[in-house]
């Protein structure tokens, strides 16, 4: 296995909400099971939005006691509600009272086959702490945290290495595969031993480097012979 994929580190026991499930409820549910954010599904289980506890807090950000005080959210704060709610004042999140009305709209989905990589990518490009994952008829499968793509990166030492190593047989093209030896601490993969050239090197460190979970890599390999063009 070359990646890790969502299906591999997704949380499946996730609690969910209607759209017209009460804001206390929502809120009672988050607590309860100690959660930042639910999806929000329709009748037939398709994901329609997510409800977050930023969400939430809005009604608490803009009180009407604040409003006598002439409250009004910096500039940053009002561009990155907007750009969340894709133009939404977010005043008017403040005055909801069930999940429809607070959710973000259309919930930031993945699916369960994608790598952590684009996971990632994509919490980035959108901002957001957790992608739900949906299967082909958008029906909720799951959800993935920041900290579940951390997952990756705990893996005991030993269970990289034998990754390591099952993968260099499965991807390389080289001819002389036994001479390379690996070894992990902390996540990183040293290579060490020899490949018949620099380019065989290369394609050795570029597979360790793709492998899901590898922290870093050290490349310590020497080379039967010097492939660089121009060389005698």
């Amino acid at each position: 296995m070359l990646r890790i994929n969502v299906r591999d580190v997704m949380t499946t026991h996730v609690a969910s909400v209607e759209g017209g499930t009460p804001f206390k409820d929502v809120a009672e549910l988050l607590v309860r099971r100690e959660v930042s954010a639910v999806p929000v599904l329709a009748a037939d289980g398709t994901v329609v939005g997510v409800v977050s506890e930023a969400d939430l807090l809005r009604k608490e950000e803009f009180r009407e006691q604040y409003y006598g005080e002439d409250y009004r959210p910096r500039l940053r704060t009002r561009l990155r509600h907007r750009l969340a709610g894709h133009g939404e004042d977010p005043g008017h999140k403040a005055e909801g009272v069930t999940a429809a009305q607070l959710m973000s709209s259309p919930a930031v989905t993945v699916a369960p086959d994608a790598s952590t990589v684009t996971a990632a990518r994509l919490m980035d490009a959108h901002g957001v702490k957790r992608l739900v994952v949906v299967d082909d008829d958008g029906r909720l499968i799951g959800i993935v945290s920041r900290r579940d793509l951390l997952k990756a990166y705990v893996r005991d030492d030993g269970e990289l290495k034998r990754w390591v190593e099952e993968a260099i047989p499965e991807q390389a093209r080289w001819n002389d595969r036994t001479g390379i030896v690996v070894q992990v601490r902390n996540g990183i993969v040293t290579l060490s031993g020899h490949t018949s050239t620099r380019a065989d090197a290369r394609a050795a460190v570029h597979m360790a480097k793709g492998l899901g979970g590898v922290v870093g890599v050290r490349e310590e390999l020497v080379r039967d012979r010097d492939d660089r063009g121009g060389t005698p």
